[in-house]
């Protein structure tokens, strides 16, 4: 038997469950909202999924084609100050 405060939803027959409008405003869920469902112990945690899933470096290395030799630090260095001077001038 549920506690007093909690809440009660049903599974439909095509495997939806529908969370109860308090907890969707609490949580700001709004239709759409993609939820990582994980099982537990003690039962089903739902988490908001991240806007953007997670990449590692070798996921997205060398994703943008360049010809020439590799630039040093200082080279990118001047090439950001070079860029930030001349948008600051363009504004």
């Amino acid at each position: 038997m549920p506690r007093p405060d909690s809440l009660l939803t049903t599974v439909s027959t095509k495997g939806q469950v529908i969370l109860p409008k308090a907890v969707r405003q609490r949580r700001d869920w709004s239709a759409g909202t993609r939820l990582i469902v994980e099982e537990t112990e003690d039962g089903i945690l739902l988490r908001q999924a991240p806007a953007f899933l997670p990449t590692r470096p070798e996921d997205v290395f060398a994703i943008l084609p360049h010809k020439g030799d590799p630039k040093s630090i200082e080279e990118m260095d001047a090439a950001i100050l070079a860029e930030a001077r001349r948008h600051h001038d363009r504004h």
